[in-house]
């Protein structure tokens, strides 16, 4: 693995972009469709080339170690753990090209009931497979896993397709992340949705499960994680039915309020419509202040403001307001 091979050649980078690296070993989402299940499931750290690949301060060698000590019996072994792989492999938003072979890991990691802080891993998965669009709540970037320009990680590798990896290491893993739906846990709920929402294919199934839960969800943040999951999906992949289901929520008035007001954001993203005023008065009526400080706690607002989330996207749905500055 040190051998020149596995080296990244910045200048080759530089002159011919990353199309010569396409399929070839230092290509993370090829070394992700090959990676067998028995090396998944048995948590065979060793088979992975972590070295091929870095993360924020080194290559990767370091990762099986931290991996295992998330695995600890030991609560607070596992969250220190969490903590450098956190700052590590998305270090201030940034994906290394080491955090999707996490991914297969982080995720068996999660469906342990045992282990510790199973939401902060599911989180920290479903981060390596987003593009950060911190204080971003506008009609075109909320609903949006990630964009199709070029961006490179601190080692100068594409985040294009590390990105496009974690996300194959989901959509492959989406049997564990299902039942999720269903934990005891509302928060695990709710973390669920967001990763699934990440996937690239089998989303008509996924789709029919959000769906479904959504039918008996009884809490309020994980019901608006439900639709904006549905939503993102389905604008990921130019579902032409999205609209007009969001629309049928957001207009139904036997929906509770928080259905209603996520449909409404659901709604207005993939459509360019000028925005109606029976939508305008449908948001002045339902929301209130509680319903904002249980909504602003859904993973998609948190992203645009981890105070105000729900009203900051509105201002920029609505309003055309400016996008805050990002935390970094």
């Amino acid at each position: 693995m040190a051998s020149e091979e596995f080296v990244l050649d910045h200048e080759l980078v530089y002159e011919h972009g990353f199309d010569p690296y396409e399929g070839t070993a230092l290509d993370v989402r090829a070394v992700i469709a090959r990676m067998p299940q028995e090396v998944k499931d048995g948590f065979r750290l060793d088979e992975v080339p972590w070295g091929r690949f870095r993360h924020a301060y080194s290559s990767g060698d370091d990762v099986p170690e931290l991996l295992a000590r998330l695995r600890a019996t030991n609560a607070e072994v596992a969250r220190n753990a969490m903590r450098r792989l956190w700052s590590s492999i998305v270090h201030q938003g940034t994906v290394g090209s080491v955090a999707p072979l996490t991914v297969p890991f982080l995720l068996r990691i999660v469906a342990d009931p045992s282990a510790h802080h199973r939401a902060d891993t599911l989180d920290l998965a479903t981060a390596a497979a987003r593009q950060q669009h911190w204080g971003q709540g506008t009609r075109d970037t909320f609903l949006k896993v990630a964009t199709q320009d070029w961006l490179y990680d601190c080692g100068g590798y594409a985040m294009n397709w590390s990105i496009e990896a974690s996300r194959l290491a989901v959509t492959a893993d989406a049997d564990l992340l299902l039942p999720l739906l269903h934990d005891p846990d509302p928060g695990m709920r709710t973390s669920a949705c967001y990763a699934l929402a990440t996937t690239s294919g089998e989303t008509s199934r996924i789709a029919d499960a959000l769906r479904t839960r959504l039918a008996v969800e009884q809490t309020t943040r994980v019901r608006a994680s439900l639709v904006l999951a549905v939503a993102e999906l389905a604008r990921e992949h130019a579902d032409p039915r999205a609209a007009d289901w969001a629309r049928a929520l957001w207009s139904d008035p036997a929906q509770p309020a928080d259905v209603r007001v996520s449909a409404a954001l659901a709604w207005l993203c993939p459509v360019d419509d000028h925005v109606p005023d029976e939508l305008r008065t449908t948001l002045d009526t339902l929301v209130t202040d509680d319903l904002a400080r249980t909504l602003d706690n859904v993973p998609w607002l948190t992203h645009v403001d981890d105070e105000q989330g729900l009203a900051r996207t509105l201002d920029q749905m609505l309003n055309t307001a400016e996008p805050a500055l990002a935390p970094y």
